[in-house]
């Protein structure tokens, strides 16, 4: 498709000049995920829909950057050319550029594609053909927006399968965006340790990132959506020596992944769901992955903002202090 078919959404004033990506992890720094908006089936599904306050909230919080997850698969046709809807497109345009204005970096994956998970080769043309349209239309926006290829691959995507397919997309995205920093994650629900049992492809702008959920028995405890969590309920987390060693532990461990592969780091998602974790615990084990985590120059995002990991209740415009000052003493 030639460029002057699809044409690229810019924002004024804001040019692309390449960052190194080293550089550019490092000033992705603290952020946050507005989960459970554009990532439901239909935004507002999922209680959360995006208002143009809450870019200059986070901003005035201190945070250096915001993750949109995204079902782009919910709004693309099912058969070739595969074309994303417009009005989402527009929707997803608007996102980006109230993130630029309150000057903050701002991360588009591709989330919850479920269908690929369940058929690898079957969902393989439209992921490519999805992540062609992404790559065109937002290839002459600045450096500070950033590509993360897929959330958590996982399911019927093997580490083998998805290091196929994330090089292939990488392809794609470089046909239009040869120097953007794009995000490498690995397979198994991208965890620190899938990632160290993978390997990045050699490209020279690349970031690794990891999800950090443990110990799952805390963070999910009671998770509707994951099996056998109910009897996780009562779970705390008091902060002792041997619960701290083990997450810094496990951090180690990635840093020298990271060293030996030469690539930087930044942990995409980390938090712990509020629905039965009590907030004492959810403090100390919070504040402790994101100490341990900037300690060893790995930034991150909360997941998330408005919903069951969120520090901000939607409903009555309040936000839990305590879980501010754990991310952003």
């Amino acid at each position: 498709m030639p460029d002057d078919q699809f044409p690229a959404f810019v924002v004024p004033g804001r040019k692309f000049v390449p960052i190194d990506p080293f550089e550019q992890a490092k000033r992705l720094g603290r952020g946050v995920n507005f989960g459970n908006a554009l990532d439901a089936p239909n935004e507002g599904d999922w209680g959360v829909v995006l208002r143009e306050e809450y870019f200059a909230f986070v901003r005035e919080l201190g945070f250096d950057t915001v993750r949109v997850p995204i079902r782009w698969s919910a709004h693309a046709l099912r058969e070739p050319p595969y074309s994303i809807s417009p009005k989402f497109f527009e929707r997803v345009d608007w996102v980006i550029k109230n993130a630029l204005a309150q000057d903050l970096n701002v991360v588009i994956n591709v989330h919850h594609y479920e269908e690929l998970f369940e058929d690898v080769q079957g969902e393989r043309e439209r992921f490519l053909a999805l992540w062609n349209q992404i790559a065109r239309r937002y290839r002459k926006l600045p450096a500070e927006v950033v590509f993360e290829v897929l959330n958590e691959p996982h399911g019927k995507l093997t580490p083998g399968l998805w290091q196929r397919l994330f090089e292939e997309a990488l392809t794609v995205i470089r046909s239009t965006n040869p120097q953007r920093n794009v995000v490498f994650t690995g397979a198994n629900w991208g965890t620190l340790n899938a990632l160290i049992g993978s390997k990045p492809p050699a490209d020279p702008h690349l970031i690794a990132t990891f999800h950090y959920y443990e110990p799952v028995a805390f963070t999910h405890q009671g998770a509707e959506w994951t099996e056998g969590s109910n009897a996780w309920i009562g779970t705390t987390w008091v902060g002792n020596g041997t619960q701290r060693a083990q997450i810094e532990f496990d951090f180690d461990r990635v840093v020298r992944w990271a060293k030996a592969n030469k690539v930087p780091l930044w942990m995409g998602e980390f938090g712990a769901y509020g629905r039965y974790a009590d907030l004492e615990s959810r403090v100390r084990w919070t504040e402790h992955v994101a100490r341990t985590a900037e300690a060893r120059g790995i930034s991150w995002a909360y997941w998330e903002f408005g919903s069951g990991f969120g520090f901000y209740d939607i409903a009555n415009r309040q936000w839990s202090e305590p879980l501010i000052k754990a991310l952003l003493p």
